[in-house]
């Protein structure tokens, strides 16, 4: 007979190691994924505070958007996963719409906002936006990709939060969303043609992994060299008086 002591630090054990769905690499996702939400960043913490003290809840979320809004917009594949991107896009100031998101998400649930991460499967074909031609040409040939917002629960129902555009790339035919009132949905950064809800960043970032691991070698390389090119242009764009 184990001991009840024994006993008890066996079965912890197993729950640990469990693999789900037969597959000990899940169980550790799980384990990472729990890690992500739950724990502190010294970084984020202090963001949170400069930005918010002093303001009332409705002022706070309007200044944590505007504040995430206006970090410049680049790809950076690098700050994909949750557990870097929160914090280094602030040591970067730059990223795309995954960091924003993540970041924001941490940002509204230190104000006692609920949030989901939402991926709006899309194009980078966007006829509004005024791509160079080679650009365009580019974009035409990409596979669909897979954008991240949030919805926030506010004021009882869920509001889309977009903050993925950056002001100045108005000009260049991006929707920036100026103006939030802090409880209207926000437009879209992108045209969706498909839309999958996730209740925690982790899960959000599994998903994307999936999707992206069933690319072809030519398709990643394609993305690649657009990475490079957009990345460049919307810079240029940016500086333009």
């Amino acid at each position: 007979m184990i001991p009840r002591i024994a006993a008890k630090i066996v079965i912890i054990a197993m729950v640990f190691w469990a693999p789900c769905n037969g597959n000990a690499e899940d169980g550790l996702k799980m384990t990472r994924q729990e890690k992500t939400e739950g724990s502190g960043n010294d970084r984020i913490l202090e963001t949170f505070r400069k930005w918010t003290e002093g303001k009332s809840p409705e002022a706070a979320r309007i200044a944590v958007f505007e504040r995430v809004r206006d970090i410049p917009y680049a790809i950076v594949p690098e700050l994909r996963d949750p557990e870097i991107g929160a914090e280094k896009i602030l040591e970067l100031n730059k990223g795309g719409c995954q960091p924003k998101h993540y970041l924001l998400g941490r940002l509204f649930n230190e104000l006692g906002i609920p949030v989901k991460y939402v991926t709006y499967v899309f194009r980078w074909d966007d006829p509004s936006i005024r791509y160079p031609p080679d650009l365009a040409e580019t974009a035409k040939e990409l596979p669909e990709a897979y954008h991240l917002a949030l919805k926030a629960k506010i004021g009882g129902r869920w509001v889309l939060v977009d903050a993925t555009w950056d002001l100045p790339l108005e000009k260049a035919g991006f929707p920036v969303n100026r103006v939030w009132d802090g409880s209207s949905d926000t437009r879209n950064a992108v045209i969706p043609i498909g839309e999958i809800e996730h209740e925690t960043s982790g899960g959000r970032y599994d998903y994307e992994m999936s999707r992206r691991n069933l690319l072809s070698g030519k398709d990643k390389e394609r993305y690649s060299g657009f990475i490079r090119k957009f990345n460049q242009w919307i810079e240029t764009e940016r500086n333009q008086k």
